[in-house]
This record gives C-alpha cells, sequence and structure tokens, in this order.
C-alpha cells in the first residue's frame, strides 16, 4: 500500500468513527432516562438533573422532523413509560417500514420541501391546536427540518412556488442562519410558531444541531424557540443577495406586501412576545451538535498518533475562501510536524449556477482543495470532506477525498477540473477516480467535517 493509499484509509476511518461515536440512542441515554413516569434529564455533566413527573399529563405528542427523525423519534419511543397516552407525528425522509400506531408518518422533502412536507405541517399544527395544559409535548429536531415541516403563511402561495423559494435560499450564498431568517418570514411553523399552537401544553425540544451553537434558534429555522431576528433583517438579506427578483411572483409579492405592511410587521412583533411567553413553558435540550462529532475526529486521530488542530474559523465561508484558508494552515503545520492532521466542522457556502451538475459543497471543496494538493507532487497529503448526514447536495456520495494526484489523474480521464468547479459537476470526477465518500443517509446530522492529514 502506497502512503497516499495508505491516508486515504486513515481519513475515512476518522470520518467514520466520528461519526460513529455520536450514536443518537447512546446520545439519549447521556441526556435522559425515565423512572417509571418521572423524566430525569441531564443537561449538562456540570448542573444537576432535573427531574420532572410526567404523571398529571394526560397527553403526551411527540413531533419529529428533519434528516435524523426516525432515529431520534425511535430512540424516544423504546424510552418511554408504558401505559401513556401517545400521539404523534413524524416527517422523515423516507417512510419507515416499521411504525409505530400511534404516530403518523409522513416522507417529507429534502432539500426542497414536497407535498409530504406541507401535509406534515399542516397535521402538526391540527395535533397542536387540541393541547392542553394537561400536554406533555416532546419536539424531536433536527437539520433539514426547514424543509421537511413546511407551510407558507400566505396560504395562495401553491407548492410548486415553496419549492422554488427553497430553491433560490440554498442556492444563494448566504449562511444558513440567513437563510433561516428568512424563511422564518415565509413560514406557519418557524419562528417559534409550533411553540405559538400550543401555549399552555409543557414542552421539551430535543436538538440535534446542525448549526454553529451560538446560534441554535437556526436549527430547523426555530420552530419551537424565540425568534429574535426583525423585519429589517430579513428585508437586508433579501436586498444584499438581490432575493426577490429571484423568488416566483406570488412570493416575491408577498414578502413586498409583508415590508410594505406596519400591521404586519407589528404582528410579528407581537408574535414574538407571544412566542417568549409560551417558551415560560418550554425547555430544550441540545443531544449531540458538530462539536461532538469533530471532537470524536480528533480522540480517534490522536489515538493514531497524530498531531491533531482543529480550526472552525472558516464555517459557512465561500468555499473558495475557506480551502485558501485551510491549505494554507495545513501547509504551515505540516512545516512542524511529521504527522499533522488538521480538523474542521460546519459548512462551506456555494453560489450555485442555474444549472448545476452533479455534486455538493462537499466534493467543491474537495476538488477546490486537489487543485492546490497539485502543486506538492509526489507528496503524501489527502483532504477529506463529507457531510455527516450522507447526503452531499444532489449527489448519492456523502464527500469525496482529494490528493496530491487528484488533477493529474482527472486530466488523464480527459476532465478539465476547472470546468468541472464551475459546473458545479465535482461528483462526476469523483466517482470516474473511485474518490466520492458513499455512506448512504446516517439518520443522523451533525453538519460537515475536513480532515487535511499528512504523515
Amino acid at each position: 500500500m502506497t502512503p497516499l493509499e495508505e491516508l486515504h484509509g486513515v481519513s475515512r476511518e476518522i470520518f467514520d468513527r466520528a461519526l460513529q461515536a455520536c450514536d443518537i440512542p447512546l446520545a439519549f441515554d447521556r441526556h435522559l432516562r425515565f423512572e417509571g413516569k418521572t423524566l430525569v434529564r441531564h443537561s449538562s455533566p456540570r448542573l444537576p438533573s432535573i427531574s420532572q413527573s410526567l404523571e398529571a399529563y394526560k397527553d403526551i405528542f411527540v413531533i419529529a422532523f428533519g434528516k435524523a427523525a426516525l432515529s431520534m423519534l425511535n430512540a424516544l419511543l423504546e424510552r418511554l413509560p408504558e401505559k401513556i397516552h401517545l400521539h404523534g407525528i413524524c416527517s422523515a425522509l423516507e417512510m419507515p417500514k416499521k411504525r409505530n400506531r400511534h404516530i403518523r408518518y409522513f416522507a417529507g422533502g429534502h432539500p426542497l420541501p414536497n407535498e409530504g412536507s406541507l401535509a406534515a405541517a399542516r397535521a402538526t399544527l391540527a395535533l397542536l391546536k387540541s393541547a392542553k395544559e394537561t400536554t406533555f409535548i416532546f419536539f424531536l429536531i433536527s437539520g433539514g427540518g426547514s424543509a421537511m415541516l413546511e407551510l407558507p403563511l400566505d396560504r395562495k402561495i401553491t407548492l410548486d412556488d415553496t419549492i422554488a423559494f427553497h430553491e433560490t435560499l440554498v442556492s444563494s450564498g448566504a449562511t444558513i442562519t440567513e437563510i433561516n431568517t428568512v424563511r422564518k418570514y415565509f413560514s406557519a411553523v418557524k419562528g417559534g410558531r409550533l411553540a405559538l399552537a400550543a401555549p399552555a401544553a409543557e414542552k421539551l425540544s430535543l436538538l440535534l444541531a446542525d448549526v454553529p451553537l451560538r446560534d441554535l434558534a437556526a436549527v430547523a429555522s426555530s420552530p419551537t424557540l424565540p425568534d429574535y431576528s426583525t423585519l429589517a433583517e430579513c428585508a437586508e438579506i433579501l436586498e444584499r443577495f438581490h432575493l426577490l427578483e429571484k423568488f416566483p411572483p406570488a412570493v416575491r409579492e408577498y414578502f413586498e406586501r409583508l415590508q410594505r405592511n406596519e400591521s404586519q410587521a407589528a404582528r410579528s412583533r407581537n408574535e414574538h412576545q407571544d412566542a417568549v411567553a409560551a417558551f415560560q413553558h418550554a425547555q430544550f435540550d441540545t443531544l449531540l451538535s458538530n462539536h461532538d462529532f469533530v471532537n470524536a475526529a480528533r480522540d480517534h486521530a490522536q489515538s493514531l498518533g497524530y498531531k491533531v488542530v482543529i480550526d472552525n474559523t472558516c464555517d459557512d465561508w465561500d468555499y473558495v475562501d475557506a480551502a485558501k484558508y485551510l491549505l494554507a494552515r495545513f501547509h504551515e503545520l505540516r512545516s512542524q510536524y511529521l504527522r499533522v492532521c488538521l480538523l474542521s466542522s460546519g459548512e462551506v457556502t456555494v453560489n450555485l449556477s442555474r444549472n448545476p451538475g452533479c455534486g455538493g459543497r462537499n466534493q467543491q471543496f474537495a476538488l477546490q482543495a486537489a487543485l492546490d494538493l497539485a502543486r506538492c507532487e509526489n507528496e503524501p497529503l489527502v483532504v477529506l470532506s463529507a457531510a455527516s448526514d450522507g447526503i452531499d447536495g444532489n449527489s448519492p456520495a456523502a464527500g469525496a477525498i482529494a490528493d496530491t494526484t487528484t488533477i493529474a489523474r482527472a486530466r488523464s480521464y480527459n476532465f478539465d477540473p476547472e470546468a468541472t468547479l464551475a459546473r458545479f459537476d465535482a461528483c462526476t470526477l469523483f466517482t470516474a477516480l473511485g474518490d466520492t465518500i458513499v455512506t448512504g443517509p446516517t439518520g443522523n446530522n451533525l453538519r460537515d467535517l475536513r480532515i487535511l492529514i499528512a504523515g
């Protein structure tokens, strides 16, 4: 085995071990348990446990949505006490083969909503409307929930319009926080509105955070947490990315009407106040985040004898800028250490062309990095970039691995790497080279991991 082949295997092993360490059932066991009908929560090792009896609640609702909806729902159902009055909604990527008879299941869309997304949102709002003071609600929320549970505030906006709205946002180059700020003013289920739908019920949101921890409200566009964004912030994002002109007419007219109508803006502020009141009956815990993901990768890389450095500086940067920054840092570190592993978690952004090819932000980043690595011919250097959910953009891959030979091998297969980048068609190139990472949907979602390794 050549040094490059060995590094390919090591980088993939680090990624796989990090995924395994972020097992959702294990995360549930770390954070909560049931003693009879008493829920015991361990929100932090530094804080005392919180006990809460469910005996007084006549109904238990479970609302699960996002890429990890099925994993989270099954983990909770396995731990719930018996003989409770249970009702629930689950919007996941696909319909499960084994279903709980108390749960209504929907196949929501991602990265774009579908009819299942809208049907799940309608069913959720109808169920929450029936909640009372004697109802306890578990919200199981993971990344991807923004698309998989969706319903326009303006009921005149069609599904096709809603899909085009989401597609325009995700291809705009805006950060996830900016995208979700706009979504909150579009949607009947975001920006705290699920909490508003059941203000008197006791609510516990369990989150798998696919956003920076400084902005937990961005998970699935903050359906159950108070929304502190403003209409002015939304308007600034729309203007900076020239979004209104790209939206379908019905969506554009809705946002223009929203900005013109002072009473509508006032109503939005009142909703924010109501959300704060509703949040008095709400709590949340973060079960897993991308910090857990990257720290697990660090621990395994260290066990293999690598000097490990974590640098998340470029989170939410454009993929080109992120690649330049991380490669510069990588070259600096490898001048100091023989065996070094630079880790970076979070996400990079892409501004898609009108008709992109097959790929995603991770493969785009990897191919951009390959152009830099090509200058280091015959050196054992590898860059892996992959998504924890197993889905990179519109491709069947989670990401890809690049090395110092990637560009030369691609040219020998008659690929033009620069043109491939411009077409956002990196998956085609990496598939031909045998360097894609294919895991299938993992049932998890803790953002992306970039591994730059030398040894």
